[in-house]
């Protein structure tokens, strides 16, 4: 609904009075804002950029018709004071569309043009004809009905007959309660208790300590590669079958030079043709580069795979994702800033997929990254082993719906730790079904409408 209201001053309150102060400042850079940022919207967003352009029409008072779809129930208090009437504040109402802005460029229902980081999603995606010619195919090829209707149906029987088995189960699960007052119950899970190391456990980390041999690092990586030969994967950049004498030597210095971060000069062994500078810098030249790297990967994970004691581990379906963070102390373009992780420098995440079985199946170096979800399926797609794993854990920081969203579209199952369940929005499609306990948290409600028109 939308009208033309009446200005007058909300009650004397400090909500009110905080507004006046920080209104001033709003001023200051407000008008220089609409101005020269150039903003757009989704359908999901133009509710907020109805606001915007009206607020840029705007000099000193407010004239003409209101848009107050944009305002919500935490707002309304604040921007309509006389209900019956219907008048609002001006500046209540500048501050509900900058707090609107603020979540709909997270959400990229409202984005600027020109930019990178808060562009337009759709750009990268196919649109008009060329997507109705494509998008048969791609419907087949992730095995989904081109109609949204039989899919919906599927996942809302899925999806209700979880929530009843979970409801059912409740009573005999002493590890799960609800706390807080009636409409604002949250989902509490009790710790794990840490277990204690049976006898038998540490008898045989004694033995078999007792039997791991006093060898060099070098000494292990050269007997992996007489067992694995893995170092056959490394090729001649232009001449694929070019290879020296004791090639796999000198692989195997260059590549623990780069594990140990080192460099080559520790290995440097010139009475010794295979451990020459020159003979390790032509290899490293000619023979380390990134799909060498990774058949060489796939060797080792396909030989460990073969190995009875790693079957006994697991199968291969499940792997663990993560990344480690480290701070760049040099200028480098392949370094970004991170104020959480970084402080004031920068530096780079190394991000690890690893199997059941204790292999690496993928990794890669990203600069910065504030949250692990932007690359999770980057590392999960591009792994290139004979193992195949469906189901994929990780911490909270490679969480969000999206990737949910993602992973069941192609196929794999995301199952990531989640550091505060409490505070998880749980949804349901049938609003009258009776879900037991979980009443109390499955307060939000699905719109298959919305999906289906999308």
């Amino acid at each position: 609904m939308e009208e033309t209201y009446a200005l007058v001053r909300p009650p004397d309150d400090v909500f009110y009075n905080e507004l006046q102060i920080r209104y001033r400042r709003i001023r200051l850079f407000l008008p220089a804002l609409l101005k020269h940022i150039r903003f757009e919207a989704s359908p999901a967003g133009e509710d907020t950029l109805a606001a915007l352009n009206y607020l840029r029409r705007q000099k000193q008072r407010f004239k003409g018709v209101v848009p107050l779809k944009v305002v919500n129930k935490a707002w309304q208090r604040h921007v309509i004071t006389d209900a019956e009437k219907m008048t609002v504040d001006p500046r209540a109402y500048t501050f509900c569309v900058l707090d609107r802005l603020r979540a709909a460029l997270k959400r990229r229902d409202v984005f600027v043009t020109p930019s990178w980081q808060y562009a337009d999603p759709r750009k990268g995606l196919l649109g008009g004809e060329e997507w109705e010619a494509t998008r048969p195919m791609i419907s087949r090829a992730l095995g989904y009905s081109a109609n949204p209707k039989p899919v919906l149906e599927e996942l809302r029987q899925e999806l209700d007959a979880t929530y009843r088995k979970v409801s059912a189960r409740l009573a005999d699960n002493p590890s799960v309660r609800f706390e807080g007052s009636p409409g604002k119950e949250e989902l509490i899970l009790s710790p794990l208790d840490k277990l204690d190391e049976p006898d038998s456990l540490i008898a045989l980390r004694s033995e078999v300590e007792k039997r791991m041999p006093l060898v060099d690092l070098p000494e292990i990586l050269l007997e992996i590669a007489a067992y694995t030969s893995f170092t056959e994967a490394f090729t001649h950049i232009s001449e694929k079958s070019a290879r020296v004498a004791d090639l796999d030597v000198s692989l195997c210095a260059v590549l623990l030079s780069e594990a140990c971060n080192t460099g080559i000069e520790p290995l440097v062994n010139d009475d010794l043709q295979y451990l020459r500078r020159d003979r390790l810098v032509w290899a490293n030249q000619n023979y380390i580069r990134d799909e060498t790297l990774v058949a060489a990967n796939a060797r080792l994970v396909s030989a460990q795979n073969a190995l009875a004691l790693a079957q006994a581990w697991g199968g291969g379906e499940v792997a663990s994702a993560d990344g480690m963070r480290f701070v760049v102390p040099v200028k480098t373009l392949h370094a970004k800033a991170n104020p959480k992780y970084f402080g004031t420098g920068r530096g780079v995440t190394y991000y690890n997929l690893v199997s059941d079985q204790f292999t690496g199946l993928q990794a890669i170096t990203v600069p910065g990254t504030l949250r692990d979800s932007l690359i999770l399926l980057s590392v999960v797609l591009e792994q290139e082993t004979e193992l195949q794993p469906t189901q994929i854990m990780t911490d909270t920081g490679a969480y969000s719906d999206a990737v949910f969203g993602l992973f069941r579209l192609l196929g794999y199952r995301f199952s990531p730790r989640l550091a505060d369940i409490g505070g998880t929005r749980f949804w349901r499609i049938d609003r009258d079904a009776d879900y037991g306990l979980l009443n109390h948290v499955a307060r939000q409600r699905v719109n298959l409408e919305r999906i289906a028109l999308h």
